[in-house]
């Protein structure tokens, strides 16, 4: 199973519009307990994203910026500055919004996530309308099958469904999402393609490979050389 944006996003999602006022979304954010929320224009296509971080830099960085030692105003970047005067969600949002699909894998969420630096992101479809909405948690949620869920999937439909192998060949057992496998794959391109398929099946932490691998191809190729 390849898990997808679609099986843990969220549906129900919190937006605003590009004209809501600074004490809008801060009111938004305190009842509905969130950290970000998508910025939609009047078709519910997404456009920006504000974040709680955006309207704190409203707060600290507005006005006079009294009690701010010089040295660090002045490192601040400018466009930082211009952003604070903002006074809605148009003003204060980050744009253009970084979204994912619905058909987008949870591995290519977490790495936008994780190189980006964000709780969450939106979720569109093709026509870059929102629906829905993708977290840090509801990434996480893939590591909630057992661990014997994980070893029928890594046996029956891995090994010997796409790689046609008896999986009497492997070893395979599986202990709070680690998978240790062992055998002697018959190539060791196979042995190679089937730790790398383990570790993407869902909800696998880890694989600790202790295949006995046999020289590969290229190496002994080599020896003719």
């Amino acid at each position: 199973m390849n898990a997808k944006v679609k099986d843990v996003m969220t549906g129900e999602v919190v937006a605003v519009r590009r004209d809501a006022s600074f004490k809008e979304m801060a009111a938004r954010l305190r009842e509905y307990r969130v950290s970000a929320f998508p910025v939609i224009d009047e078709n519910r296509r997404v456009i920006g994203v504000v974040s709680e971080a955006d309207l704190l830099a409203k707060e600290a960085l507005a006005g006079e910026h009294v009690g701010i030692p010089a040295a660090i105003t002045g490192i601040l970047h400018h466009k930082e500055y211009q952003k604070a005067e903002g006074l809605t969600a148009g003003d204060l949002m980050t744009h253009p919004a970084v979204t994912v699909k619905r058909e987008d894998s949870i591995e290519h969420a977490a790495r936008l996530m994780y190189t980006l630096q964000v709780k969450r992101l939106p979720v569109v479809d093709a026509g870059g309308y929102l629906v829905g909405i993708v977290s840090r948690s509801d990434l996480l949620t893939v590591f909630d099958r057992t661990d014997e869920e994980i070893h029928a999937e890594i046996v029956n439909d891995v090994i010997l469904r796409e790689f046609l192998v008896d999986p009497a060949v492997f070893m395979v057992s599986v202990a709070d999402g680690v998978v240790t496998i062992k055998g002697n794959p018959e190539t060791a391109d196979l042995g190679q393609d089937l730790v790398n398929r383990i570790r993407h099946v869902q909800g696998v932490v880890a694989v600790d490979d202790k295949l006995a691998y046999p020289p590969s191809e290229r190496s002994v190729a080599g020896l003719y050389f």
